[in-house]
């Protein structure tokens, strides 16, 4: 056992520290475990924040490297701790401390899992709208960290939307509290919305105040089936421009329905080439209005087939089997790179033409699926084999979608954020005053650069 491993147990306990091999291989990585490198020294499960922060302290002091970690289900590799150093594991600060029906807001701690979240202010007939696809497992602290988004990102927002009030740990230990219940404040910086978003490098995030809005009376899934990709992209744009806006919005390709279908109650026809499937919520008038708005646009567009699935068991089945199919996907192929494209709503014709060109000129598989309604579209090379000629055409496929996406006016991550996935292209969208801005920041926060190291931009640290 080694000296780290021993101080780490005198300041939380025994139980609470792993340094097993097998247990480090665990915390190696987060989904995109392509990005492995190395080892971390010792893993942490605290179950509090003074737990946490003592922890910190100690790694301040002694410049020792801390990855922060909800889940490891995020898609940047932003929980891959790149310098070894000490994983703190959050997912024991999971309590869901207040649901607050009079001010509309909960407070949860920084490892609740999203998915128990919901159900706990659905039970109160409240809603959360953020829905990342890994919400089964993805915790609070995490959304927050990434700014996470969802299919519902169309009609109600982003994580960054909800939150009004934080509790972090800094590098050096410190815990701060801020925002709160409140609707508005006009205090000094809002460090609130800085640390989300932050991935990690300028702290630990443990408390999480969010608001919430009354829960949808109802709702109504709608799938239309598109004779080509271009025009499912036409059709996307049509109904955002009309205004019908569904609560979500998904485009999916042959391949994905094909994989779905293995999982769902009711399989769905498979003769078209894209296939857009999306729900509407609100009132029981607004909701069959905005049905009968979207059947109108599919018949004026000649949309192949618009099934609308009365059957909530079928439809919720379609849900959670698009929520899964990045890992259903990834039981197919040797390597899945998903890509976190967002282009303005009125350019997603633009970019799925892009794609489909790319993949043929490159010559690789490009699965195209995502959350069309706000223009967030996760192009994924699909790698059959892993050698140096895939990975070699792989990188030129990302970069182009990446160039492309940003010619259309768009960004390079929409919601998963950059970690170390998009580092190398960080400069490609933001100019250096920014980057240096940041860094600047990053140093005010963590001077010793300790915190998620190797993170964001492509040298890591603080200078």
């Amino acid at each position: 056992m080694s000296g780290l491993v021993k101080d780490l147990a005198r300041l939380i306990g025994d139980n609470n520290v792993l340094f097993q091999p097998e247990d480090l291989l665990a915390y190696a990585n987060d989904a995109t475990h392509y990005f492995r490198t190395q080892l971390p020294d010792a893993v942490v499960l605290p179950s509090s924040t003074q737990e946490i922060a003592r922890v910190q302290a100690y790694a301040y002091e002694h410049q020792i490297p801390v990855t922060p970690r909800g889940a490891g289900s995020g898609l940047s590799g932003g929980a891959t701790p790149v310098k070894g150093g000490i994983v703190v594991d959050t997912k024991r600060l999971n309590r869901i401390v207040e649901i607050d029906r009079a001010n509309m807001v909960a407070q949860v701690e920084g490892g609740a899992v999203l998915q128990n979240f919901h159900r706990a202010v659905e039970e109160r007939g409240l809603f959360y709208p953020p829905d990342p696809q890994s919400m089964s497992v993805c915790t609070l602290g995490g959304n927050v960290a990434t700014r996470a988004g969802g299919p519902r990102g169309v009609k109600y927002g982003t994580t960054g939307n909800y939150v009004t009030g934080l509790e972090v740990v800094l590098p050096d230990g410190s815990v701060i509290k801020t925002g709160g219940k409140f609707v508005k404040q006009s205090v000094g910086y809002d460090l609130t919305h800085l640390m989300t978003g932050s991935e990690g490098t300028l702290g630990i995030i443990t408390g999480v105040t969010v608001r919430l809005v009354p829960l949808p009376p109802a709702h109504r899934t709608v799938i239309v089936v598109c004779e080509t990709l271009d025009q499912a992209a036409e059709i996307v744009s049509e109904i955002i421009a009309r205004g019908a806006v569904p609560s979500m919005l998904e485009f999916l390709i042959k391949l994905a329905i094909t994989v779905m279908n293995n999982y769902v109650s009711q399989p769905l026809p498979t003769d078209g080439e894209a296939f857009l499937l999306m729900e509407m919520d609100g009132t029981p008038a607004q909701v069959e209005s905005d049905v009968q708005t979207i059947k109108e646009i599919c018949r004026d567009m000649k949309a192949q087939e618009v099934l609308e699935i009365l059957d909530e068991k079928a439809a919720q089945s379609y849900w959670n089997a698009r929520s899964n199919i990045y890992p259903l996907i990834m039981t197919i192929f040797n390597r899945c790179t998903s890509e976190d494209i967002t282009v303005p709503r009125s350019r997603i014709p633009d970019l799925v033409r892009a794609v489909q060109e790319i993949a043929a000129s490159v010559g690789i598989m490009i699965g195209l699926a995502g959350h069309a309604g706000d223009g967030n579209m996760h192009p994924t090379v699909l790698q059959t084999e892993i050698n140096d000629e895939m990975a070699a055409r792989a990188n030129k496929a990302i970069e182009l979608m990446i160039r492309r996406g940003l010619e259309l006016g768009g960004t390079i991550s929409g919601e998963h954020g950059i970690g170390i996935h998009k580092q190398e292209y960080l400069a490609w969208e933001l100019d250096q005053v920014q980057i240096e801005l940041m860094k600047r920041i990053k140093a005010a926060f963590d001077p010793r650069g300790i915190m998620n190291p190797g993170k964001i931009w492509v040298e890591g640290g603080a200078q």
